[in-house]
Formats: C-alpha cells, sequence, structure tokens
C-alpha cells in the first residue's frame, strides 16, 4: 500500500539536478517570436498622446500591438471583466501595460518596450487605505458586514473592553520561475498554450474570449510550475492572452516572460489590511462581544479581492466562539497592482485579527495569552456553530494544543524566559503559542469538483491524467500514491502526465488547499471503475464474485488463483475490456450564500498549533527566532513526508510574511521591493537552530481521500506565533503594571521592533 508512505517528492531529483523541465527549458522553433509589455511610468492618469514609431523600428522588432489592434475583447480579469490586457485611455497603477511588443527575442522585445513614448496627464493616485476611505473608494459601493447575535447590547454589559488597531502588510509571492506563457498556433486556428498556471481552464477561457474560439479550439498544458503560492492563479492570464494574440496574428509561435523586477511590479501580491478591533471579556477573559472592522487594499481591479476579503470574514472566529460578532469588511479600490490569491487566500488576515484580540487580552489582564485562547475554544464535546452558522465538528485543537504545550514544555520555557528577561536589559526573550482552524474548500461552490482520466496499458502500466497543477507541493506523487493503492502496484508502474485541458475538461484551480482533496478522489473513482471491469472478467475463471477480487503487491488475487497486475492488462485487452475510465468527485455537504453570510462553505476544518521562542535587541531591533515546536493535523496522511516539508515550509513562509517582508510604494506609486536586493525573503541562515515538526495522530472525521486532510495552506498560519512572540518579547522592555500594550505592526522588521521596544521604554 502506497498511501502513508513518506515517499520522496517524484520530481525531486530533477529539480536539484536540473534536470526538471520548466517552459523556459522547452526547445522553441527557430522562428519563435518573443514579447514584452510596454509599461505606465505613473499610477493614474490620461493617455494624452503615444508615439511608438521608435519601438517599431527597433532591430528585431516584427509588430506592435496597442488596445485598438487587439481582435476582439480586451480583458484579462476573472470574473469583473475591469481589468484590460493594455490600457485604454487610462492608466490605473504604475507598471500598468500599455503596448505589446512583438520581436526576435526576449531581449530585442525588452530593448523595443522601453523606447516607447506615452505621454500621461498626471492624476492624484489613490495608494493607501486611508485615502481611499477619504474618497469613499470601494468594490461592491461600500462595505458589507456579517454578524452574529447583538454586539451593540452584549459590548456594555462586558466587565473589560479592550480595544485596538493592527496594520498588517502584503506579500510578494516570490515564486522561483516567474510567470511564463508559449503559444503555437495550429491547423483551423487552435492554439496550444505551454502555462505557468495554476488554473489551466482559466487560460482556456480567456484566450478563447480574445480570439473569439470555442474552448475546444484551445489547449492548455502545465507539466509543472517553479511555485505558485497562489500567484499563478490569475497573473498568467496577461501573458497567454498577449502570447495567443500575437501568434494568431503573426502564424508563428509566440513566448512570453516577465523579468524579475518586472514580474514583481506588474503582478498582484497578497493584500495587505488593516483591521481594528474592540472585545469585551469577562473578567476571567472570556469572549463576550467583538466588532472587527477589517480594511481590505484590493489594488485597481477586482481580480480575486472579494472572495479574499470573504474568506478573511470567514475565519475572523479562528479557533474560538464568540457568542456576539460583527464583522464589517471594507474591500478598497486604490491605484497599486491589483492584488491576488497567496497561500491562504484571506485566512491567514483573518486570524491574525482575532489572535492579536487573544493577546491584547492577555496582556491587559495580566494572564498568559494561552490561557486566554483555551478558556475561548470552541466545545469539543458541545457542537457550537461559526459566526457564518457552520457546526464545528471534529475539533480537535484543545488537545492538541494541550499536548504541544506538554510535549514542548512551554510552561518550563515560559519560566526560564521569564528569569532571562529579569537578567538582561538588552536582549529579551518571548514565547508564544497560536493555534489554527482553517477551512478547506473553495467558497465558490461550483469550484468544488474535479475529474482525471486513468489509462491502464497492456503491460500493466499505467498513466494518470486529473485537473490538478503541479509546483513543487507534491500533489502529482501524492496523487500517483492513491492509484498505486487503489490496483496494488508498485508507484513505478505509475506515470502522471502534464495537466491538459484537452484530456479532463474544466478544471478547478489549484487552490483552497484541495488539490489532493479533489483530484484524489477522483482518481480513485476512475481506478475502482477499471478494477471492477477487470475483477468482473478474472472472477469467473476462478467461480468468485468480482467484488471478492483482490488486488495487492502487483498481485491479483481470485479465490485460488493469481496473476500478476500486468497479466491481468493484457487479458482484459485481448477480451476487449475498456482500461481507460474517467473519474470525476463533487464535495459533498457544502453550501455558501454570501449575500448573508451564511451556510457550509467548509466540507471540514484542518487544525495546527504552533510554539515559536525569539530573541530581540532593543538597541537595533534585531531579532532571531531561536526554536519552532508545530503539531500540526492533517488526517490519515497521505504521504508524511511531504506534509511535513509543506509544514515546514508553510511556517517558514508565514513567518516571512510577518516580519521580514515589507513592501514598500513610494508617493507616486512605485514600488520600491521590487527585487531581491530590496525585498527580504527568509534564508537558510533565518531558520531556528531548532525546528520540530510532529503530525497529529489522527483521521478525518469526514470521508476525504483516505480520511486525509489538506496542507498545503493552513501551517502558514503558525507563523502568526513568530509574530507574537516577537511581541511577548517587546512586552518585557516595559514595566508589567502600567497595561501597557507593544501595539507591534506586520511585518515585524527590526525597524518596527526597535520602536515598538522604545515605547515599551517611555
Amino acid at each position: 500500500m502506497s498511501v502513508g508512505k513518506p515517499l520522496p517528492h517524484d520530481s525531486g531529483p530533477l529539480h536539484v539536478t536540473g534536470a526538471a523541465y520548466y517552459i523556459d527549458d522547452v526547445p522553441v522553433p527557430a522562428n519563435c517570436l518573443h514579447l514584452a509589455f510596454g509599461t505606465s511610468h505613473v499610477a493614474r492618469g490620461i493617455i494624452t498622446a503615444m508615439d511608438l514609431s521608435d519601438v517599431r523600428q527597433s532591430p528585431g522588432v516584427v509588430a506592435v500591438l496597442t488596445a485598438a489592434d487587439l481582435p476582439h475583447v480586451n480583458d484579462i480579469s476573472t470574473a469583473a471583466h475591469d481589468e484590460p490586457l493594455l490600457a485604454e485611455g487610462e492608466v490605473r497603477y504604475h507598471m500598468q501595460p500599455i503596448f505589446l511588443v512583438v520581436a526576435t527575442s526576449h531581449r530585442a522585445a525588452r530593448v523595443a518596450a522601453a523606447r516607447g513614448k506615452v505621454e500621461i496627464e498626471e492624476k492624484t493616485p489613490i495608494l493607501t487605505i486611508d485615502e481611499a476611505l477619504a474618497a469613499k473608494s470601494y468594490f461592491e459601493g461600500g462595505p458589507i458586514t456579517w454578524s452574529r447575535g447583538d454586539v451593540a447590547a452584549a459590548m456594555p454589559e462586558a466587565a473589560r473592553v479592550i480595544e485596538g488597531e493592527i496594520e498588517i502588510g502584503g506579500q510578494e509571492h516570490f515564486y522561483l520561475e516567474g510567470q511564463i506563457s508559449l503559444a503555437t498556433p495550429q491547423d483551423n486556428g487552435d492554439m496550444v498554450l505551454l502555462t505557468s498556471t495554476q488554473h489551466p481552464t482559466e487560460i482556456q477561457h480567456k484566450v478563447a474570449e480574445a480570439l473569439a474560439l470555442p474552448f475546444h479550439a484551445i489547449r492548455v498544458e502545465t507539466r509543472r510550475m517553479g511555485g505558485g503560492f497562489g500567484g499563478k492563479e490569475s497573473q498568467g492570464n496577461a501573458l497567454a492572452i498577449a502570447c495567443a494574440i500575437a501568434a494568431a496574428a503573426t502564424g508563428r509561435p509566440c513566448k512570453m516572460r516577465y523579468d524579475r523586477d518586472d514580474d514583481m511590479a506588474i503582478t498582484g501580491k497578497r493584500h495587505d489590511f488593516r483591521i481594528a478591533y474592540k472585545a469585551g471579556v469577562t473578567p476571567e477573559g472570556k469572549l463576550v462581544a467583538v466588532e472587527f472592522d477589517q480594511f481590505v487594499r484590493c489594488g485597481w481591479s477586482a481580480d480575486l479581492s472579494l472572495p479574499v476579503a470573504d474568506r478573511a470574514m470567514l475565519h475572523a472566529d479562528n479557533a474560538y466562539f464568540v457568542p456576539h460578532i460583527r464583522i464589517t469588511s471594507h474591500r478598497l479600490k486604490t491605484n497599486t497592482a491589483s492584488a491576488t490569491a497567496f497561500r491562504g487566500f484571506g485566512g491567514p488576515q483573518g486570524i491574525m485579527g482575532i489572535e492579536r484580540v487573544m493577546d491584547h487580552i492577555g496582556h491587559t489582564l495580566g494572564r498568559d495569552p494561552l490561557e486566554i485562547r483555551q478558556i475561548n475554544f470552541y466545545n469539543k464535546r458541545r457542537v457550537q456553530e461559526t459566526p457564518y452558522g457552520q457546526p464545528v465538528r471534529g475539533f480537535i485543537l484543545p488537545d492538541m494544543v494541550k499536548a504541544l504545550a506538554k510535549t514542548a514544555d512551554y510552561a518550563g520555557r515560559k519560566a526560564a524566559i521569564a528569569e532571562w528577561n529579569a537578567g538582561n536589559d538588552v536582549v529579551k526573550k518571548g514565547i508564544a503559542l497560536t493555534p489554527v482552524k482553517f477551512g478547506i474548500s473553495f467558497t465558490l461552490t461550483h469550484l468544488n469538483q474535479a475529474g482525471a482520466l486513468v489509462n491502464v496499458y497492456a503491460d500493466g502500466s499505467v498513466t494518470i491524467n486529473h485537473g490538478g497543477t503541479e509546483m513543487g507541493q507534491g500533489l502529482f506523487q501524492k496523487v500517483a500514491q492513491v492509484a498505486a493503492t487503489g490496483f496494488g502496484i508498485g508507484m513505478d508502474r505509475v506515470r502522471i502526465t502534464a495537466t491538459d485541458t484537452g484530456k479532463v475538461p474544466n478544471t478547478s484551480a489549484t487552490a483552497a488547499s484541495s488539490g489532493s482533496d479533489l483530484n484524489g478522489m477522483a482518481v480513485a473513482n476512475a481506478v475502482d471503475e477499471i478494477r471492477r471491469r477487470m475483477a468482473r472478467l478474472v472472477g469467473p475463471m476462478a467461480d468468485v464474485r468480482p467484488k471478492a477480487v483482490e488486488f495487492a503487491r502487483g498481485k491479483v488475487i481470485a479465490g485460488d488463483k493469481v496473476w500478476r497486475f500486468a497479466e491481468v492488462a493484457r487479458m482484459c485487452h485481448e477480451n476487449r475490456v475498456s482500461l481507460s475510465s474517467t473519474g470525476f468527485y463533487a464535495t459533498p455537504e457544502i453550501s455558501w450564500d454570501r449575500t448573508i453570510g451564511k451556510g457550509h462553505p467548509f466540507y471540514y476544518f484542518a487544525h495546527g498549533a504552533a510554539i515559536t521562542e525569539v530573541a530581540v535587541d532593543r538597541l537595533t531591533g534585531e531579532n532571531r527566532i531561536l526554536r519552532v515546536d508545530i503539531l500540526h493535523d492533517v488526517g490519515k496522511s497521505l504521504n508524511p513526508a511531504i506534509d511535513v516539508g509543506q509544514i515546514e515550509g508553510g511556517y517558514v513562509q508565514g513567518a516571512g510574511w510577518l516580519t521580514t517582508e515589507e513592501l514598500v510604494w513610494d508617493h507616486k506609486g512605485v514600488l520600491r521591493t521590487h527585487a531581491p536586493s530590496t525585498y527580504k525573503i527568509p534564508a537558510c541562515s533565518d531558520r531556528p537552530e531548532v525546528f520540530n515538526v510532529a503530525l497529529w495522530d489522527g483521521e478525518n472525521h469526514v470521508p476525504s481521500i483516505y480520511r486525509s486532510k489538506a496542507v498545503g495552506e493552513p501551517p502558514l498560519m503558525l507563523g502568526i506565533s513568530a509574530f507574537l512572540a516577537l511581541s511577548d518579547a517587546i512586552g518585557a522592555f516595559g514595566p508589567t503594571e502600567n497595561g501597557a500594550y507593544p501595539d507591534l505592526d506586520a511585518p515585524a522588521t527590526p525597524e518596527r521592533v526597535f520602536h515598538a521596544a522604545q515605547r515599551m521604554l517611555t
């Protein structure tokens, strides 16, 4: 049985040796053309004149396209039709594409694009949350509110009311492989695209729209991505559409890739938030009522901002039952690159808000924030509902947190840190334990489906194609293990082929942590159908019912007869039994009405808990993560090795978001942190000396694929413990009796840590 074994990533050896094929490694025909955008030099303005003569005369240029030259629809948006491929009349953010250069080389296209003369009547851009609020620059016409209970009546009854505000910065995806696409014209005007995308079907649909062709005329293939993290869910549309339009116009293959600086400036990022909160509590710290105002900077177009903001609201409770709660979301339109999907999809920001509240309550009451968290947990024995009306079942966090605190000696280390801090004025230590309850499913219900195609060949080898995409997270390996287990054969007999809209249609994005859940089930259903056909053939040969036929250890066993799996595959072929089957899966028991904020949007919840210990220098703001202990819930793991890797990576990415990764725009709306030299992702030197990860011993309470649980997004929120550990350390610089709160914003850069420590000292 392959499922449950810690098998290495199927592409691991290819990754480390450089043998893995990415789109930029694919040999292109000698007549392939290369594309580059000419972009806006201002964040907001009206295009008054455009002289592209120097661009057209630049060496190697074959064509130059503006919005007026596009053959059909000028749109790359996910749904709102508010995002033109090339600006028409008005520019709305710095580096917005205005014209497209088609040339004989990548360098020739970039050099030519820089020669464009575009005159823009500059307007004052709306860049910040405050500016957007002042201008009433909203998506959806204004703020939306979801609530439960009566906050207005309950809040005055609370023994203590805590109020505050936190700024939470955005985050650059920093995938190792940048955005890239290659389009090749076919017969009859058809088009084949190789695209680094998490959503091949969306690329298919948008290219078809741009060329005014039916979907069947466009085939999109994705073998692997060099990272995605949500940044390739919608941001690849522009390159794919541009390549397809140019290829259709010239009859030649067209390729486009962003250089790193362009990639960082043109594409969207994680949404930055401001969260204002007010919480009423009992003398013991139990929540009575909570108010949240979530201010979301969305950028210039809708992109995926509305569902991201929705998910932030859905996770505003995290692991805690709040009797009376009101959550108001402000989706603000600004002249910055349109913010987009990022691992967690708004959930991290929502969880960060309530975890800040827990920390603030503990500090104000002079209690360990862990105690405040524990007394506010959902009840694991009596089912309680979330603010949006979903029953919280299978809630295991109280047991997980208790187990982690014990195995990692939280209490002993907390006491040791207090002793250290009492004897050290310059360097203080801090510790925090934070939990995660993360909902698994797309909130857009129809996306919770997947298809698969499984082929068994006459020699017993198997190929699988499904709608999920591989971006380094190990999805292909997990799904291959599902197929190998179903057929009872070795992993060497199974091969997963590139995601292809021509093989499996109407796929959903590989997002929302649902890749293994959806595609694993679809493949399992296809495997089961082929097994039934094989069993119906061999069962009568042994005078046993087909249901009694077993598939194990590379054999097919029917009563006292045993065949090799390959022999049965050959027998099926010779007896005209089909060895190809499609599989399909739709997530059950989910529903969601976003207009009222009620329903059952998640199939289940994944859980986790992390302890982070840090040290802070008050003279410089320098800080380090010293130790991390994680206990995470993946149900019955499909592959423990891959799951642990996802947990480690998720934590580091989450800690990076909240500590080092600072995005800076100047007053003109120009992104100044647009390269590795100015944007600080965590490096090897930032890793903690002690990094312990353990998997919770349990299985999913709902019938997911082999009772496993999703692991893509939930671990990122474990990084919140690093931020709150820094807050704990900063709090140690001030006298405990004055009740002052460190009031740290994210990312907690050395500058912010330094100033927060100075405030505590004064």
